[in-house]
C-alpha cells in the first residue's frame, strides 16, 4: 500500500466525526499536495494560500497577510486549521487580521502586544461563540459548572457551540480533559452570538475585545462532545472546572 504524503498524511488522524468538527465540511486530500495547495482548492476570494517561504523573515506575520492578501503556510497542523478557519470565516479572520494590522501600523512589534492585540491572538487561536439559552449564560459566566452541566444539562439541546480558534482545533485532534475555549461575548446586551461568520466578525470591535471579553468553557464538558461526561462526577475536578475567583477588594 503506497503511504499518504503531503496535506492526507498531516491530517490523518483527524476525526471528523467528532462533534466539534460537524458544522465543517470535510476537504477532499491529494496524498501529493502541501497543505496551501490543498486550501487553495477550496478557496473562493481574493485570499490565497502559500508556502511560509515566501514571507520574508523581516517581515511581521499579521502585516504580511494584510498586504500581500496572502496566508503563510507550513505543512503542519496547526496550520492546516489555520487554513481552514480561513475558508470557513474569511470576514471574521480578515477582521481579526485588519485589527491586528493597525495595531502593528500604530504601535510597532515590541516585546508587549498590548490588551487588544492579546485578545485578538487569544480569540484566533482558541476562541469559540455560544448561540445559548440565559440561564446557560448565567451559568458559565458565574462558572457554576454543576447548573450548567447537570442541572441545565437539558438546555443545550438548544445552544450551539462553535470552536473558532484553529490551536484549539489542533488540540481537539488529541481530546484531554482540560482543554479550554475562550467564548466571545457579544458586544451587546446579550452575550449570546449567532453561529455565522458575519455574526462573529461584527462582533469584533476594538474596544470591546480590548477589555477581554472571554468566559473561559472546558469544551469537552459539553454534553454530548465527550462521552467521560455522561457521569455528573465528571465536574467534581477542580482543577478543570475551577470555581470563580474571589471579587478583588
Amino acid at each position: 500500500m503506497k503511504a499518504r504524503g503531503g496535506a492526507a498524511a498531516i491530517v490523518e488522524a483527524v476525526d471528523w466525526q467528532q462533534p466539534w468538527l460537524a458544522p465543517f465540511e470535510r476537504p477532499v486530500f491529494d496524498d501529493q499536495a502541501s497543505v496551501a495547495e490543498t486550501l487553495n482548492r477550496r478557496r473562493s476570494g481574493n485570499m490565497r494560500f502559500v508556502a511560509s517561504s515566501e514571507m520574508p523573515s523581516t517581515e511581521a506575520y499579521e502585516r504580511f497577510i494584510f498586504e500581500t492578501r496572502s496566508i503563510p503556510t507550513r505543512d503542519n497542523l496547526h496550520d492546516f486549521f489555520n487554513g481552514f478557519a480561513w475558508l470557513h470565516f474569511p470576514q471574521a479572520k480578515r477582521r481579526l487580521n485588519e485589527l491586528q494590522a493597525a495595531e502593528i501600523s500604530r504601535s510597532g512589534i515590541g516585546a508587549i502586544r498590548g490588551a487588544l492585540r492579546d485578545a485578538l491572538t487569544l480569540f484566533d487561536e482558541n476562541g469559540a461563540v455560544l448561540d445559548a439559552p440565559p440561564l446557560l449564560w448565567e451559568a458559565l459566566r458565574a462558572r457554576d459548572w454543576h447548573r450548567l452541566f447537570v442541572t441545565e444539562r437539558a438546555l443545550w439541546r438548544e445552544a450551539r457551540l462553535l470552536v473558532f480558534g484553529h490551536a484549539l482545533l489542533e488540540k481537539l485532534v488529541m481530546p484531554r480533559k482540560p482543554l479550554t475555549a475562550h467564548v466571545l461575548c457579544a458586544p451587546c446586551a446579550s452575550p449570546s452570538i449567532a453561529i455565522d461568520d458575519a455574526a462573529i466578525a461584527a462582533a469584533l470591535d476594538a474596544a470591546h475585545l480590548a477589555n477581554k471579553p472571554f468566559v473561559p468553557l472546558p469544551v469537552l464538558g459539553v454534553p454530548g462532545w465527550w462521552a467521560p461526561n455522561e457521569m455528573p462526577a465528571f465536574y467534581d475536578d477542580s482543577e478543570v472546572f475551577r470555581p470563580p475567583r474571589p471579587a478583588r477588594r
